[in-house]
């Protein structure tokens, strides 16, 4: 898939493409590509695997964020046989950066809760590039109860650089709504399960990413805080500098997830990003969630709830070490 945005780590995968492409509007209508077009591609084929298996956090923020990565919606479209949108929160508005609705897949039903940014500019405003109000998590509440009620598992699709900070989202009450929601998903009596698949940013993304299964996408990131919000603490400014070395501090790649136990699974993107392939991410992804909905589906409601209980109290674990014993010499 073209993109038509380039990241800054790619300078050499993109003049090779552009080369191979050139070479092949040359030999258009020829039965077989030229050797010198089959060694380009296997060229292209390797260098995109090690520049992608070797992304420092940085560079995996920018692949997470990259504008034509798959959202939300477009796993709606590209995963699911039905969706029925539930708009509207009963209290104040409808925030189109955190959609909900009940979903079919193959012969599966469940709820849908996931963050949306949009691709164009008045997608993006619309959706306020992801951030969602508080009236975004009180719908979700909403919904989330009505999906215990009738006996839904829950799917909780993540992406957003963090709830919206703007005044009015905090008059409203964003944080306490955030609180309630994580109470909520911890004690739901039905199945949950939790994909980061973009930007996992600080409580707007904890807000719907309490679940029995929680994974992540190899190029998305889970984090307390942005890199720049990050940045910004610890040196009062964010740039081309501290950017980075905050990423590398915060350890929030899903490479880092795993071994700390913060996700159960890493999902592996196509070939240069979800953005380079949606059709091929979006059929990992729907391998993975059929697969966690049989299993999860499979428990009963007791042991669902005790072993969600578990998973997040026991995060965060360290040890403490005893101090050695003083040996006194007696003279």
């Amino acid at each position: 898939m073209a993109t038509t945005v380039r990241l800054p780590f790619e300078t050499d995968i993109y003049e090779l493409e552009d080369l191979l492409l050139k070479l092949e509007l040359e030999t258009d209508g020829q039965p077989d590509p030229t050797e010198k077009i089959r060694r380009i591609r296997k060229e292209l084929a390797q260098l995109r695997k090690h520049k992608y298996s070797n992304l420092s956090p940085w560079e995996t923020v920018l692949v997470s964020r990259h504008p034509d990565r798959p959202q939300t919606m477009d796993y709606v479209k590209l995963v699911l046989d039905e969706f029925v949108e539930l708009h509207g929160d009963r209290a104040f508005g409808d925030d189109r950066a955190l959609r909900s609705g009940f979903a079919q897949m193959d012969d599966q039903r469940f709820l849908l809760v996931g963050h949306q940014k949009g691709h164009t500019l008045n997608e993006r405003r619309e959706c306020m590039y992801g951030c969602a109000h508080p009236e975004g998590y009180r719908k979700a509440i909403k919904n989330m109860r009505l999906a215990a009620k009738y006996k839904l598992p829950i799917v909780s699709l993540i992406d957003t650089p963090g709830a919206f900070p703007g005044i009015g989202s905090e008059e409203r009450g964003v944080a306490q709504l955030i609180a309630t929601a994580l109470l909520e998903m911890s004690q739901l009596p039905t199945p949950i399960i939790c994909v980061v698949i973009g930007e996992g940013g600080s409580g707007g993304a904890l807000g719907i990413g309490i679940g029995d299964k929680v994974a992540i996408l190899e190029h998305a990131y889970y984090s307390v805080i942005s890199p720049e919000g990050c940045a910004g603490i610890l040196w009062k400014v964010a740039n081309e500098q501290t950017k980075p070395l905050a990423a590398a501090a915060l350890k929030f790649t899903a490479r880092d997830l795993a071994k700390f136990g913060i996700v159960d699974e890493v999902l592996p993107e196509p070939l240069g990003g979800a953005h380079r392939d949606p059709k091929g991410m979006a059929a990992t992804l729907k391998s993975y969630l059929a697969r966690s909905l049989r299993e999860l589906q499979s428990k009963n409601t007791s042991e669902l709830l005790d072993a969600r209980y578990a998973k997040f109290r026991n995060m965060g674990e360290y040890q403490k070490m005893q101090p050695a014993p003083t040996t006194q010499v007696v003279a």
